[in-house]
């Protein structure tokens, strides 16, 4: 028998090699106004930017444009509404990973209103309830790994000793269209492939593993695996195989962002959030050094106080899905799963959290901050203790 689920709304997905070509006259459907928030640098050095140029001023459009160099804080939302509050915006388009992503997503949820994104951060100041309207936003992911383009949250960050990584959410943030081209993937450096996909495969993971993980994400997150498995390394070692690798990744990103949104997540974001805060660790490290380890104190757990988990099940069957292979038991299939991620953790050099500046001093202070709501559907209640010990182990 099914349990009763619940899907969120989403975007309308148009994806595809060349699918950016679309994006001048998406815009046009809600105005000709727009303000343009991109990454740093790489998309504005590509030839894909001055086509863009070039179609939009075709379409008539002109725009305001900002590039967000870093993790985006509520400073920088507050400040991009303040500058733009009153320059005609009528649709909001970003373009880049999931920072500049997140903050296009802040600023359209915020133009119309004019107040603080404090004001609306979960667990930090008021929390006064978002009511909109949000301008029209539209997403174009330049990595894959975060799956911004399909979830209604925006994440922000405030770093140092009273930092906090926490989300603007609501339903009317989500984007109107996410064009997901995989052609925009191709000047990913590896160490940016390897720490977005191990972001894009710990989203997947944890979703299929979840407390609210339904039939719509576990089907979903098993496609998205099964990319990640035929793509990742095809992508990151750069082999013939490489522009396949990158449209599995595309592809395989923008499912777990769906997934995310719809099941949410477990212990490896629980941890990626205070550790992203106190410390300069961007969140595909803080996922790919952590998801191995906790991925076996998961398992070891509910071997030990939940022997009837389906989780147990599930963490089987995805490890069933990484050999390519059905004849392993249970517990031979977990244990390759667990070695599979230690395995790609080495291969794509994944550093360590110790090489951000985290020490064993440091660890009670994530463990008591670790509590949010990606902890919250784990299959398993961790104690503090294995939570600490997912943290020794990867220092």
């Amino acid at each position: 028998m099914i349990s009763s689920f619940s899907i969120s709304g989403l975007p309308r997905i148009v994806f595809g090699e060349g699918s950016i070509d679309q994006v001048p006259a998406l815009l046009r459907q809600f105005g000709k106004r727009v303000l343009i928030v991109t990454g740093g640098k790489s998309f504005r050095a590509s030839l894909h930017w001055q086509g863009l140029v070039d179609a939009m001023k075709g379409q008539g459009l002109s725009w305001e444009d900002m590039a967000v160099t870093e993790e985006p804080s509520p400073g920088l939302v507050d400040q991009a509404v303040r500058v733009y509050r009153h320059a005609g915006i009528e649709v909001v388009l970003g373009i880049g990973g999931g920072s500049a992503l997140d903050a296009a997503k802040a600023i359209a949820g915020l133009l119309p209103l004019g107040n603080s994104v404090m004001d609306y951060l979960e667990g930090v100041g008021p929390e006064l309830p978002y009511q909109g309207p949000s301008l029209p936003f539209i997403a174009v992911p330049t990595t894959a790994g975060t799956g911004s383009e399909a979830t209604k949250n925006a994440v922000l960050s405030m770093h140092g000793p009273d930092g906090f990584k926490k989300s603007f959410r609501h339903d009317l943030l989500v984007a109107r269209y996410a064009v997901v081209d995989p052609a925009l993937l191709a000047s990913c450096p590896p160490e940016l492939i390897a720490a977005n996909g191990m972001d894009a495969l710990t989203q997947l993971l944890e979703s299929f593993v979840s407390l609210r993980a339904n039939p719509i994400t576990d089907a979903l997150a098993l496609s998205g695996l099964g990319y990640v498995r035929d793509g990742l390394l095809d992508w990151y070692e750069g082999n013939e195989k490489r522009a396949d690798g990158r449209s599995a990744m595309a592809y395989a990103s923008l499912l777990s962002g769906i997934t995310l949104a719809q099941a949410g997540l477990g212990s490896v974001h629980g941890l990626a959030a205070p550790l992203g805060a106190y410390f300069p660790i961007p969140h595909g490290i803080a996922c790919g050094a952590t998801v191995a380890a906790a991925t076996e104190i998961n398992i070891r757990a509910l071997e030990e106080r939940e022997p009837g988990s389906p989780a147990l099940a599930r963490y089987a069957q995805l490890g069933r899905l990484f050999r390519g292979k059905c004849h392993m038991d249970d517990s031979e299939a977990r244990a390759f799963l667990v070695q599979t991620l230690k395995d790609w953790t080495v291969r794509m050099k994944v550093p360590s959290l110790a090489a951000y500046g985290l020490r064993e001093a440091d660890l009670d202070l994530i463990v008591a901050n670790c509590r949010g709501s990606s902890m919250k559907t784990n299959p398993v209640v961790l104690t503090d203790g294995e939570v600490r010990e997912v943290l020794l182990r990867c220092l």
